[in-house]
């Protein structure tokens, strides 16, 4: 195991485009992304990278090789295969019907990265990666700008309160959608402040292979204990990893 900074600067450099929104654009946005090429490496300072035989370690889509971290919830249903995974950005929402009440779960909406090809040969940087997205303003939906549409996946949404939907399609590939349903949850790590980590089946499928998804990892997200001073609609900032499942037939979207 070995850390070096061409290390650093490479993932840095390969990411930073991951996070850029609407609004980091000409003159801001060589700021912005050098804010995060700093934070990334400040976060990465501990962490180890594997190096691969023959060179430095690089950037591989070889799913079959890449696991999901240890988790407290069922596997992935026996036959699926791992297609894309990606960073999820954007916020949980939630009503109240007065003070008193205790916060209502209404749903969220969160722009995804795609980050498959990161996921196997840097395991441990990709767990760092909810955090430092929490860290940016919440992207546009829309957003195509360029470079960042190259790393665009797709957009992520409620339907109705029970079902979460997956939207693959955008200007540089149209993979489908899913619409899913909660199959089992577990409390993050910091149930405080972090949503439940959960998996996902789906129940509509429209050019889409994908069967289940797992939410990890997350960071933020959590209502405060009561309405009070809330209004009767408000919104929390979250990241989270979503790791999508499909038949081993199927094609990886990376």
């Amino acid at each position: 195991m070995i850390l070096t900074r061409a290390s650093i600067a490479i993932l840095a450099a390969f990411l930073s485009p991951i996070f850029a929104t609407a609004a980091t654009v000409d003159t801001r946005e060589s700021k912005v992304l050098s804010t995060f090429e700093k934070r990334f490496a400040e976060a990465s300072a501990s962490v180890l990278i594997p190096r691969k035989e023959g060179g430095d370690a690089a950037a591989t889509c070889d799913l079959a090789s890449t696991q999901m971290p240890n988790i407290a919830l069922p596997p992935p249903s026996t036959g699926l295969s791992l297609t894309h995974i990606a960073i999820g950005r954007g916020t949980q929402n939630y009503t109240c019907i007065d003070d008193s009440a205790t916060p209502v779960a209404s749903g969220a909406v969160a722009t995804l990265f795609n980050v498959t090809c990161l996921a196997g040969p840097y395991p441990s940087l990709l767990a760092l990666l909810p955090d430092i997205a929490l860290k940016f303003p919440t992207p546009e939906p829309s957003s195509v700008m360029s470079p960042a549409n190259l790393f665009l996946s797709g957009h992520h949404f409620f339907t109705d309160l029970t079902t979460p939907f997956f939207n693959f399609n955008t200007n540089a590939h149209e993979w489908g959608t899913v619409g899913c349903k909660k199959a089992n949850a577990t409390d993050a790590p910091n149930k405080a402040t972090d949503v439940p980590w959960l998996k996902l089946s789906s129940k509509a499928r429209d050019g889409c292979t994908i069967s289940e998804v797992y939410r990890l990892n997350t960071k933020g997200g959590q209502p405060p204990a009561t309405c009070k001073g809330m209004g009767s609609q408000f919104t929390v900032q979250y990241a989270a990893e979503y790791w999508f499942w499909s038949n081993p037939d199927a094609p990886a979207y990376t």
